[in-house]
């Protein structure tokens, strides 16, 4: 059983590569496997495809996420299923760097691939069409490998306190903060925040500003049906996209202040007469 989900890149591909080849999520980049490109310097080589692409698009490169059930794969074949899935998706003509992370309870593989392809220079276009293709890809290598596939609409027994957690969403909820604080923390700008948590997997709407956008932000977490809102209600006062804004600025305010100390009356040599 997979999940799979997949966003654009609009900014920064340099720090969503960084961080799906994070050697402490890739077991020190055991994990790392690249195709037409370097891991080092994938977005030098993603940009020098994209400058000969005559498209005017906002996006840079794809993110892809494929995330299977606890227990079910090991690290090497995760792996093997993740480059199978990118050869057969982008056919040889986009440049990718696929990873797979194991700090996880749920082994899940990320792939990175750049937007243009290195043939003719046209960019790949993501639409409902082509999600459902990435899907029935992955669940046929499922299939392929003996995993289980997802059903839609099937129902699989679950142990009762983790239907009722579900419910409550009191554990995933704390989750979703804590990788709301951790991009947060991480982050520079409130657009770098969106980025990162789009990489941990997280599904986001109503994130903007501008006039008639949503009141509210929300976040669906991986695996999950449906989305939280980062409201005072829902997750707390400090998680809703204004708050979050405003935390992120006042960091970058506090490491702007560099504190002046006076060394006016400071002797670096203490040349009193006891001393000498």
């Amino acid at each position: 059983m997979a999940y799979t989900k997949i966003h654009a890149i609009k900014a920064t591909v340099d720090k969503a590569i960084d961080y799906i080849c994070n050697p402490e999520k890739t077991d020190e980049k055991m994990f790392v496997s690249s195709y037409a490109c370097s891991p080092e310097i994938a977005a030098y080589d993603f940009k020098y495809t994209l400058d000969h692409c005559r498209e005017n698009s906002p996006n840079k490169a794809y993110h892809l996420i494929q995330a299977f059930a606890p227990g079910e794969v090991g690290f090497e074949e995760a792996h093997r299923i993740g480059k199978e899935l990118a050869d057969k998706l982008l056919e040889g003509k986009y440049s990718y760097i696929v990873t797979t992370h194991i700090d996880k309870g749920h082994v899940h593989n990320h792939i990175n691939f750049c937007v243009a392809d290195n043939i003719e220079h046209n960019k790949y276009h993501d639409c409902k069409q082509s999600y459902y293709h990435i899907r029935k890809l992955s669940d046929e290598l499922c299939k392929e490998h003996n995993l289980s596939v997802i059903i839609p609409g099937a129902q699989r027994g679950r142990k009762y306190k983790e239907w009722q957690s579900e419910q409550n969403g009191s554990a995933w909820k704390t989750q979703i903060r804590k990788d709301i604080n951790f991009c947060i923390k991480s982050a520079s700008t409130y657009e770098e925040f969106l980025l990162l948590m789009r990489a941990k997997g997280y599904e986001i709407k109503g994130e903007t500003f501008e006039e008639g956008a949503a009141k509210y932000i929300s976040f669906r977490p991986l695996d999950k049906e449906r989305f939280v809102r980062g409201s005072a209600k829902s997750l707390g006062k400090e998680y809703t996209k204004e708050r979050i804004r405003e935390r992120i600025e006042r960091k970058r305010e506090q490491k702007a202040i560099i504190p002046q100390k006076d060394y006016s009356a400071r002797r670096l040599i203490d040349t009193s007469d006891e001393k000498f």
